[in-house]
């Protein structure tokens, strides 16, 4: 058992440092907080029934089950996927939250499977946690870096992130700041950093993607927290 745990965590680091989780969209939906039509449009028929997808009960239900807010998991669903449960990127990410059939595997989920919304969204809270696992954060970090480095970690690697914190703490900076951390990950793609003694994943050429993407994210995390309750 601890010998697959280390498997499955390795791969999952390998993974991510070089491609992530998210996919990229040619043609995007329309936000949903707009007049026009999207796949998931507010359906208000003398009363509110959805209050951010029609996914709100099934997403809901299991990031509580799982230990996560809802209200961010929509988020990375509205990024990742728009709420569009078939959609396939293309490098193969599949779902709601873009999950690659081969990450699947690391958690017994076949790939016929992880399309599936129900599975799609466990299996991105799976990946979630073990990420916010390993990057063993204090717990006096503020809420909004810890968000904010677990999902550039999602996004761009954990292996990167991981770098960016070590020159951080190399450098004399707070390796727990996304402020700092982000600053990093953009000097990753300079020899004179990620060549480094203390960096192991090498080059890293995709922090603008990565940092647009948290921002993208913690923006809409923070709309949809001013729409709801948690």
């Amino acid at each position: 058992m601890l010998k697959k745990t280390v498997l499955t965590f390795a791969f999952l680091t390998l993974f991510t440092t070089f491609y992530g989780f998210t996919a990229r969209f040619d043609d995007p939906a329309k936000d949903a907080s707009s007049n026009e039509s999207t796949g998931t449009d507010l359906l208000l028929a003398g009363r509110e029934r959805y209050v951010i997808s029609v996914y709100d009960d099934l997403i809901r239900r299991i990031s509580e089950q799982e230990g996560h807010d809802w209200r961010l998991m929509s988020a990375i669903a509205y990024h990742e996927s728009r709420f569009t449960p078939d959609i396939v990127s293309r490098r193969g990410a599949r779902g709601l939250m873009q999950i690659m059939p081969s990450v699947a595997r690391q958690f017994d989920v076949p790939a016929d499977r992880v399309a599936d919304p129900e599975t799609n969204v466990w299996l991105a809270t799976q990946v979630l946690s073990r990420i916010a696992g390993s990057l063993r954060l204090p717990r006096s970090i503020s809420e909004e870096d810890r968000m904010s480095l677990i999902l550039a970690s999602y996004n761009g690697g954990i292996g990167h992130v991981n770098d960016a914190r070590r020159l951080a703490r190399y450098f004399g900076e707070d390796p727990n700041s996304w402020r700092v951390v982000s600053h990093y990950l953009q000097l990753k793609s300079d020899p004179e950093y990620y060549e480094n003694e203390v960096v192991e994943c090498g080059r890293f050429t995709g922090s603008r993607q990565t940092m647009a993407y948290v921002e993208d994210v913690m923006n809409r995390y923070d709309k949809y927290c001013r729409m709801t309750v948690e």
